[in-house]
């Protein structure tokens, strides 16, 4: 198939499957991994060179834009130090539930620590929409889960780092390795806080004053590719790089005038991002879900189960009630965008198989299904929401 047909129905499909699932209640995100998976099945064969590297930009652009638009490094340092707990108690949870089912079917050592960082970073997007419907956002419970969040993210890409820097070197890492590891990933922030201080908002400065067309737009962009070739540069992997760029640039308002905001939100969720998540739906393999059979299960509920039960003890420690606690704890379960990123770069390394692969899509899948349904009934049953 030409690859501009493909891209077309890639685009087209992921649109109109998003626009059904968001209809029915579900963030398009969904939608656009089963548009992958319905082209996998019935249309298009094995992605080519050029969409992979589109998809490998979409992760790019993803990562980039939720450091740009969603960071905000003043309100998250207030608002971490009740989300610092709770957070710690659901991420740690997650974590060990992933690396245990990996112990247990006696994965590689590396194998396990993908599928842990795969368990224990939320996307709340599904369980925000569904606290406003409810009026619950507002409520202490819901500010923390938002910072937790965020939290999470940061948390996440951490260990992203840390991970694919031990799989760079394909063994475990001595005392000294580990260090260096440290001190790389220590350079690497500390650059980009000093671009974001004091050479992000000196540039911009003068892009402001440029006369050529989109000048501002386009300089966002190379941060954003910049960033994410740096952080190579440096040993670690592209996404995080991006990550912490749109993290630098979050604090430069000359960077986020809302015309660039909202124009790079479409070159990244009108354009790359779905090709990323239709990839992934057409990279899943039927077969070895159905192969997989027990695994599959327990991946779907210890990964559930785990911050389910680790976002309960830590909401309790910081002195929230039981029903609370639970709906905290409820409302940092689904997973969706930098899960996929993760499972992506263990799979391009060769750590992660189609098995894994495709049984942590589907529990995403199931995680942003269930979770809506759950947080009605936990709310109802605290006696606040009927």
């Amino acid at each position: 198939m030409h690859i501009l047909l493909q891209l077309l129905l890639i685009l087209f499909l992921a649109k109109i499957f998003g626009e059904v699932v968001e209809r029915a209640g579900f963030p398009g995100v969904l939608g656009e991994i089963v548009a992958g998976m319905f082209m996998g099945i019935f249309l298009i064969s094995p992605p080519g060179n050029a969409l992979r590297f589109m998809s490998e930009l979409g992760a790019i652009f993803l990562l980039f834009t939720a450091g740009y638009k969603e960071i905000n490094l003043r309100e998250l340092k207030s608002a971490s130090k009740v989300a610092f707990v709770p957070t710690i108690s659901q991420v740690l949870v997650a974590f060990g539930s992933g690396f245990l089912l990996g112990s247990i079917f006696e994965f590689q050592f590396m194998t396990c620590l993908f599928i842990g960082v795969a368990f224990s970073i939320t996307s709340i997007g599904v369980s925000v929409r569904t606290l406003i419907d409810l009026d619950y956002l507002g409520t202490p419970v819901g500010s923390t889960m938002l910072a937790s969040a965020i939290l999470d993210d940061l948390i996440g890409i951490f260990m992203l780092s840390v991970v694919v820097s031990i799989a760079t070197d394909q063994q475990m890492p001595s005392g000294m390795q580990l260090l260096t590891i440290g001190v790389r990933m220590l350079c690497f922030i500390a650059i980009m806080i000093i671009l974001g201080w004091k050479v992000f908002p000196a540039l911009f400065q003068y892009v402001h004053r440029m006369h050529v067309q989109e000048s501002i737009f386009a300089f966002v962009i190379i941060i954003a590719l910049f960033s994410a070739y740096l952080a190579e540069a440096f040993g670690l992997h592209a996404v995080i790089g991006a990550f912490m760029g749109g993290a630098a640039l979050s604090g430069v308002p000359l960077a986020k005038i809302e015309d660039v905001q909202s124009k790079v939100s479409g070159i990244s969720y009108g354009i790359f991002v779905p090709i990323f998540f239709a990839l992934i739906g057409l990279s899943v393999d039927f077969g070895a879900i159905a192969g997989a059979g027990l695994f599959t299960f327990l991946v779907v509920v210890m990964a559930l189960a785990g911050k389910l039960i680790g976002g309960f003890i830590g909401a309790k420690v910081v002195g929230f009630d039981s029903r609370d606690s639970l709906i905290f704890g409820v409302g940092v379960m689904p997973r969706a965008g930098i899960e996929l990123v993760v499972i992506s770069v263990g799979r391009s390394m060769g750590i992660i198989d189609d098995q894994v692969f495709s049984a942590i899509v589907l529990m995403i899948a199931v995680s942003v299904i269930v979770t809506p349904v759950l947080l009605k009934f936990s709310t109802r049953i605290s006696g606040k929401h009927v």
